[in-house]
């Protein structure tokens, strides 16, 4: 099989992605903040500490190792994120704080990451296929605390569709996955919060999207399956919102 980059590894969406493309009898280079031991006996997975905070040596790094390889990664899977809460009400310093941050490790890390190997993909004349899991705040909005979250991950769909239009030339192809509600770590908290049916009120399925769903369409477009759809935005939802 193939081999594939994924972002933001370790839990939520990102390890159920990892796990998918595992079953399949990929090779697998993720990367996190954090040191894991998920996949420990699986030679197929390896694993980078990456610190998106100060992205470009980090990034500059990773993608040198991977260069290293026999056969370059033809998937590219940017999940890593940061959910920061800065409402309008803070004071200007805070939420210029934050608002930066949140874009630089959403937005501009990823993209950066993006341009790097999809310089190496042209180089080498690889169809490779880039993979932005976005979200629905990026094309709804989200409360007024996390518009920078929602910026960002809008920022990342219209990246994809960039790309998307300038490099399916060279078989390179592009894709948002755009998730809803998705239960993970975050939405264990939220429900502990809120409660499940609060959360899920506005949901035609009346249910929380489980990570294995994004998984599994992460992987059918990263089998390039679904290249003639390059530059779209998949919506995962429970019917959150309806085109």
């Amino acid at each position: 099989m193939g081999s594939i980059i994924v972002t933001g590894s370790s839990r939520g969406i990102g390890k159920a992605i990892v796990d998918r493309y595992l079953d399949e009898g990929w090779n697998v280079f993720g990367a996190s903040t954090t040191d894991i031991s998920t996949w420990n006996d699986r030679s197929e997975y390896t694993h980078t500490i990456l610190d998106l905070i100060e992205y470009k040596e980090a990034i500059d790094y990773w993608v040198h190792s991977l260069e290293k390889l026999e056969k370059f990664p033809q998937v590219l899977i940017n999940n890593a994120a940061v959910f920061i809460e800065s409402p309008i009400s803070s004071s200007d310093e805070s939420w210029l704080e934050n608002w930066n941050k949140t874009l630089s490790i959403n937005l501009t890390a990823s993209s950066y990451l993006a341009k790097k190997v999809i310089k190496i993909w042209s180089e080498s004349q690889v169809e490779g296929i880039l993979i932005n899991i976005s979200s629905r705040a990026g094309q709804r909005g989200d409360t007024e605390e996390f518009a920078a979250y929602a910026a960002s991950k809008a920022g990342m769909m219209a990246f994809v569709k960039s790309i998307a239009r300038n490099y399916g030339k060279l078989g390179i192809t592009a894709f948002s996955i755009a998730p809803g509600f998705v239960h993970t770590d975050m939405a264990i908290e939220s429900i502990k919060t809120y409660g499940e049916e609060y959360l899920t009120q506005g949901l035609a399925l009346n249910t929380i999207v489980p990570p294995e769903d994004i998984a599994t369409l992460a992987y059918r477009i990263g089998t390039g399956e679904l290249k003639h759809a390059t530059g779209q935005t998949f919506h995962i939802n429970s019917g959150s919102y309806l085109f």
